[in-house]
């Protein structure tokens, strides 16, 4: 059964309310999804479909607070949140849940996980001791399963890999020190330089993903975000071979004009410069 006249005209005041807050993103939703009225577009998406651009907004988010860009930060986070109203919008459609349902599942989990605030727990806990009590109260919440069951697939790889090995650390399955670790960097790195020429190209590729996941396995160890080390890395990388555009530039040359040796002298001049910069 279709609304009524009076539905649309209260709908239509809430999405020109620049107060309307939450409701005014849901209604904007609804009406974008809307079978005879809303935006094609939109209409033909599905969860899958949307899934990518979810991820892409997560990353972007991350990628404002790495820049310490607090404006960007705010518009990122809206993206974001409208990933979330659009995947409820498509489950309330199929049946399966509405918002409202997203918002008391995360609410009480979050006053589950938290008897410390909002129990009778004492709050007299470190960091440590409070971040192993919740993954207690997650263990319990998954029941008897697997150790490494319920570590999302659409994870980044590397960030997967960590938590994967954060799982199995908690049974003991993990090395004493980083010392293990590097030494089986350098074990796997060898392994794959020597044995290149005769292994097949998925060869390669396995045991280059072996290394990489030893790779995530230091960075656990070392307490650093694999993710977050290697958008840093990029960044870096960006900004000093746009200097070597610059200074090419002033030679009236490009990158094509010139050769490795001359890249990579200037390569250590952007180095030098931006450590005299500090």
């Amino acid at each position: 059964m279709g609304g009524t006249d009076s539905d649309a005209t209260t709908g239509d005041k809430l999405i020109t309310d620049p107060e309307g807050g939450l409701p005014r993103l849901l209604e904007i939703m609804r009406r974008l999804r809307d079978p005879a009225t809303g935006c094609p577009w939109d209409i033909e998406q599905n969860f899958a479909s949307i899934a990518p651009y979810t991820l892409e907004e997560a990353h972007e988010v991350a990628d404002a607070i790495e820049r310490q860009d607090w404006a960007d930060l705010r518009g990122e986070l809206g993206d974001l949140l409208f990933q979330v109203v659009y995947h409820a919008r498509m489950a309330e459609e199929a049946g399966h849940f509405d918002f409202d349902d997203v918002t008391r599942a995360i609410s009480d989990k979050m006053v589950a996980r938290h008897p410390h605030v909002f129990g009778s727990e004492s709050r007299d806990k470190s960091a440590a001791q409070q971040t192993e009590d919740w993954e207690r109260l997650k263990a319990a919440e998954r029941g008897p399963a697997r150790v490494l069951d319920g570590v999302a697939l659409g994870l980044p790889a590397l960030t997967r890999a960590v938590k994967l090995q954060k799982r199995a650390a908690r049974v003991g399955f993990d090395w004493p020190s980083t010392d293990e670790v590097v030494a089986k960097i350098t074990e796997e790195a060898a392994e794959l330089v020597e044995a290149r020429a005769d292994l097949t190209q998925d060869e390669v590729e396995e045991e280059f993903g072996d290394l990489l996941f030893v790779m995530a396995n230091l960075a656990r160890h070392l307490q650093v975000d694999p993710e977050a080390a290697l958008r840093r890395a990029n960044a870096k990388f960006t900004r000093r071979f746009a200097r070597i555009e610059d200074w090419l530039a002033e030679a009236g040359k490009r990158p094509t004009d010139s050769d490795l040796a001359e890249m990579d002298a200037l390569w250590g001049r952007a180095k030098e410069e931006e450590k005299a910069k500090g």
